[in-house]
């Protein structure tokens, strides 16, 4: 809540919030500043005022209660009463439902103008309760998945009434393709894997021939699930459709080929990248979802740990360098660096991406798509790049020696570079890059840090039981230091429901090591020193090892020990 200056002082003075001698000095602060500075942003940045302090005691002055919602865990039904977009952009999260009455925690309890939006929208009289914004915005995260269930419901209901209108309520031109798919049957039945994928949230869409069956599949928070079977009769014309919505060839049917479409869904945009091969039984399709939604969430809620994300921060903040994140495909990597870059979009910084494909059109970024067959590869970008006054640059992947170079000349001429790298640990990428070229000193002085992560699924919060840890795995679950974990320890796990899809799971995280390049670990990069050695020195310096990390995280009840064991327990 912004308090002016002269009302902040009545505050002050009336709950003897501070001595005089701190209100002097930030006065003081402000003068000298000359950015025209707030007095409420000089006092919480001096550590002098508490935001907390604050709050109560601006709620006391308005006489409404203050609520601290960080503990708290309101029905979806109810928070959904508020529009997401709505509860975002003026930071209002809805508490309880009473009667007629919408209890709800705002950063601005005297904007009326929203509440009497919630009011008409909702039917109910807004009770508006004084709350932190960065802690109702953090919160209104939890529900995010809760509010793209109730829009993707609203529009399963209405694809199983009414098939063709639905195809136009989402944005997709039926009109061309009449001529391929009359048949209103195969019309729902698109609608339908499409809709179906994005209330399961899955990533990937998977048609797969066999011999007398077309299988849907879906990826879902990594793992492949069998959805439902298509008579092969109709497999055809569901292909067919989905090559004409893609923009590719109909009549094509022994040569692959790459295509994307787009939806409009409740104004959110989500894009479909299509890729078709033929195999022995017909045309596989599979169609990757890409909701820009899951990256505008931002680094703080990927499920990155306290001591990692710090540290990321710091360094994405660093003026020039390479900063790698490194993994396998679908680790998330992706997810990660437009999040980084999300924070370093201000306005003020000119941005550019090379990246094959170009999967999230972000506003503000300049992005380019290589084009390997014309000779616009990453080097060749990376060339161009370099001469349009960059201060931020992302390479989508270091494949080769020269881009390489560049990357690391790029670095050291002051811009400060983000790459991703296919190797299985941090330290293993910091030695890569010199063995694909690279000088070992250049790259000393380059590199500012390795980020390395993988993705574990969630334990679902409406269905997780905790059981007692068994004694034979109590080994698995040791501390950085080796001690075991204290008798009694209880682990967690989803029993399965209609909310996870009686997976139990619902949702990732990561689990990542963060290999911050200091004095030391720079001398074994000089002297080319091996990625054990560096890994032993980065440890020694306080790096949580990925497994570690997990670790913490099955102990913390965010996810289970199956799923660390399966995804890091190479890297313990």
């Amino acid at each position: 809540m912004d308090i002016s200056d002269r009302n902040l002082e009545r505050l002050i003075e009336r709950f003897h919030l501070l001595d005089p001698a701190q209100l002097a000095e930030a006065r003081l602060e402000m003068e000298k500043s000359k950015s025209g500075t707030g007095l409420q942003s000089v006092l919480l940045n001096l550590g002098y005022l508490k935001e907390e302090d604050l709050l109560r005691a601006s709620a006391e002055h308005l006489g409404i209660p203050y609520v601290d919602v960080e503990g708290l865990s309101p029905e979806p039904a109810v928070v959904l009463l508020v529009p997401e977009e709505l509860a975002l952009s003026k930071g209002v999260l809805a508490l309880e439902r009473q009667g007629q009455q919408l209890v709800c925690a705002m950063q601005d309890p005297n904007d009326v103008v929203t509440q009497d939006l919630i009011q008409r929208r909702a039917r109910v009289t807004v009770v508006p309760h004084l709350a932190a914004r960065g802690a109702i915005l953090k919160k209104l995260a939890d529900y995010h998945d809760h509010y793209k269930v109730a829009v993707v419901e609203h529009l399963m209901k209405t694809v199983r009434d009414q098939g063709r209108e639905l195809t136009q309520q989402i944005g997709l031109n039926i009109q061309s393709i009449e001529s391929v798919t009359e048949q209103a049957p195969i019309i729902r039945a698109v609608n339908l894997i499409i809709i179906g994928a994005l209330l399961k949230r899955a990533s990937d869409i998977h048609l797969v021939p066999e011999k007398q069956t077309l299988k849907v599949k879906y990826r879902v928070d990594g793992v492949l699930q069998d959805e439902q079977s298509l008579s092969m009769a109709d497999a055809p014309a569901v292909i067919a459709r989905i090559k004409v919505m893609s923009k590719l060839d109909i009549s094509e049917r022994r040569l692959p080929q790459d295509g994307a479409f787009q939806i409009l869904l409740e104004g959110r945009e989500i894009d479909f990248r299509v890729a078709v091969t033929p195999t022995i039984f017909g045309e596989k399709m599979v169609l990757r979802v890409l909701d820009k939604s899951g990256i505008v969430l931002g680094l703080d809620h990927l499920g990155f740990g306290a001591d990692q994300l710090r540290g990321f921060k710091q360094q994405i903040h660093r003026p020039h360098g390479i900063i790698l994140i490194v993994g396998p495909t679908g680790s998330g990597k992706t997810t990660t660096l437009y999040a980084a870059l999300n924070i370093l979009n201000t306005g003020d910084k000119n941005i550019t991406t090379v990246e094959d494909p170009v999967e999230y059109k972000i506003e503000g970024l300049t992005q380019i798509q290589t084009h390997s067959e014309i000779g616009l590869d990453f080097a060749a970008a990376l060339r161009s790049i370099l001469r349009q006054d960059p201060d931020v640059v992302l390479i989508g992947e270091i494949r080769d020696q020269e881009t390489t170079e560049i990357a690391v000349r790029a670095a050291l001429t002051g811009h400060l570079v983000f790459a991703t790298l296919h190797t299985n640990d941090a330290s293993s990428a910091v030695s890569r890059l010199t063995e694909m070229g690279a000088e070992p000193f250049l790259v000393a002085s380059a590199l500012r840090c390795a980020l390395s992560q993988r993705l574990v699924r969630n334990i679902c919060p409406q269905c997780r039981e905790s059981y007692d840890l068994p004694a034979e795995l109590a080994p698995r679950l040791r501390d950085s230091f080796g001690n075991l974990p204290p008798a009694g320890t209880k682990l967690w796990r989803g029993r399965g429901c209609n909310y996870c899809f009686h997976t139990g799971y619902r949702g990732r995280s990561a689990v990542s090591e963060l290999l911050v390049v200091d004095e030391a670990i720079r001398g074994r990069i000089a002297a080319r020193g091996s990625s054990v050695e560096m890994q032993s020195l980065a440890l020694a310096a306080g790096m949580k090892s990925m497994y570690q990390d997990g670790v913490d995280k099955v102990l913390k009840g965010v996810t289970t020990l199956e799923e660390i064991l399966e995804v890091a327990e190479d890297l313990a």
